[in-house]
């Protein structure tokens, strides 16, 4: 997975945080559990805010 892959990460981080709400998660652990995702590889330098808050949406999709 790269960080342009907001639907699939989000995916993940609900099979592994499925007790997390999205709206209370920080962008810095966000960003952290991304990089410890096991399907992702990518430059940790390609991430940004607009990155961050797409996976934060897809994520918040998957939750509900």
């Amino acid at each position: 997975m790269k960080w342009t892959d907001s639907r699939d990460i989000a995916i993940e981080l609900c099979d592994q945080f499925p007790d997390t709400d999205p709206k209370t998660v920080r962008f810095t652990d966000l960003r952290q559990w991304i990089m410890e995702l096991e399907e992702f590889e990518d430059d940790p330098n390609h991430c940004n805010e607009k990155i961050l808050e797409a996976v934060i949406l897809c994520w918040m999709d998957e939750y509900d």
